[in-house]
């Protein structure tokens, strides 16, 4: 059975190395639902998370390809009962209110309602910043596609383990 799985790298932070990476799902015609990664607390390490659905046997090949690259210095497997899961968004709404019947003032309480910051507010549009879970993404733009949705930047999913025993940053002892 198929299920959906997001695996957390620490990889050195080197050019070609998310080439490297995205290259082990595709030779063997895996899809990867999002892919993410960004500089860590150390700019000698970079942190991805690759989400992926797939049967046991492709996780574990996946992760056994991974382990065999020379820069990937820690892996862990993540769901959603062993960590937290979530994506960023920038999404410019059209706020003229004249041709959909609807008011900044409704905008504002649909964006209060999904814990949104207001990064830009001009007299036709706002843009906001927003964090959430892909289903909250998703149930937040179908709610202000009736003022009209201008541009919509996402991000992948970034996920990080909850404990302390999926902690990754012991990276002076992976040397």
């Amino acid at each position: 059975m198929d299920k959906k799985f997001a695996v957390s790298l620490v990889v050195n932070n080197v050019p070609g190395v998310m080439n490297r990476i995205g290259g082990i799902y595709s030779k063997r015609n895996y899809n990867i639902s999002s892919f993410s990664g960004g500089e860590t607390e150390d700019p000698r390490y970079t942190r991805i998370t690759v989400v992926s659905t797939g049967d046991e046997y492709m996780k574990d090949q996946v992760l056994r390809q991974l382990e065999k690259l020379y820069d990937v210095r820690s892996i862990l497997v993540l769901d959603s009962e062993t960590a937290v899961i979530a994506q960023h968004m920038f999404i410019k709404i059209d706020v003229t209110g004249t041709e959909r019947g609807s008011t900044k003032h409704q905008a504002v309480e649909i964006i209060n309602e999904y814990a949104g910051k207001i990064i830009d507010f001009g007299e036709s549009h706002v843009t906001v910043e927003l964090s959430g879970s892909k289903e909250k993404m998703d149930e937040f733009i179908g709610k202000v596609q009736k003022f009209g949705i201008l541009e919509v930047s996402r991000s992948g999913d970034v996920a990080i383990g909850l404990g302390r025993e999926t902690t990754m940053t012991a990276f002076d002892d992976m040397m």
